[in-house]
This record gives structure tokens, C-alpha cells and sequence, in this order.
């Protein structure tokens, strides 16, 4: 057995015991669960990560890798992260450009802004509260 498939059986085994409903499973159960796993995949040194072997189709439900990636991007496309909330928005909402407001519209966003952030004197920057 390789070095690779040695990791694999204790890091499938580790798992196996770490959660109360998986800590269930006996000794037998893994062994089964890594031979199975290990009779459909295999350790690609390009990629460094586990593979299905060739003319193995993955289980019913399961995304393939390109679809995963274009949802990825395509969320990217669309959200982005927002440190005053700390959460993913939606890009082109939010807070416009200061230069295209009102003096009015220009005090309401300052004012709005001094209440999520206070100004650290230590490091000279705005930090959210």
C-alpha cells in the first residue's frame, strides 16, 4: 500500500470516529466504507487531491467539478462581500458614489457611516464597531 493510501485509510478512519452519529460506525464498517472508496477512486500527484477512476460515474445528485466552479463564479459575478455587514451582497447596491450626491444625500451617508465605524487613532484608519 502506497504512502497515499495510507493517509487515506487513517484520514477516512479519523473522520469516521470523530462525530457522535459517525463514532457509531465499527472498525469493520470503515474498513468497507475506504475499500469501496478506494475501488473508485484514485490519488492524482498533479492535482493532489482524489479522483474517480476512469469509467466510474459519480453517485446520482452529485455536480461535477465544472458546474461547481460555474456556480462559483457565477455567485462571484453577482455578490460581493461586504465588510461593514459582514455578509454577501448583491454588487450594485450599496452605497453611491460620494462625488454624484447632494450635500444633503453627501451628509446622510457620512452620518450613516460614523454610525457602523469609529476612527482608531493607534493605526490612523476608519474600523467598523
Amino acid at each position: 500500500m502506497s504512502l497515499k493510501h495510507a493517509v487515506a485509510v487513517l484520514a477516512l478512519s479519523a473522520v469516521a470516529f470523530a462525530g457522535p452519529a459517525l463514532a457509531q460506525e465499527t472498525r469493520q464498517q470503515v474498513k468497507m466504507e475506504t475499500k469501496e472508496f478506494l475501488q473508485t477512486h484514485r490519488y492524482d500527484e498533479t492535482t493532489d487531491t482524489w479522483v474517480l477512476k476512469s469509467g466510474v460515474e459519480p453517485p446520482a445528485g452529485v455536480k461535477t467539478r465544472a458546474e461547481i466552479k460555474a456556480e462559483r463564479d457565477d455567485f462571484l459575478k453577482k455578490n460581493h462581500w461586504d465588510e461593514t455587514t459582514g455578509a454577501w451582497v448583491p454588487r450594485g447596491e450599496g452605497k453611491l458614489a460620494l462625488s454624484s450626491l447632494t450635500k444633503e444625500q453627501r451628509r446622510a451617508e457620512e452620518k450613516a457611516f460614523a454610525k457602523t465605524h469609529r476612527f482608531d487613532e493607534a493605526t490612523g484608519q476608519w474600523v467598523s464597531k
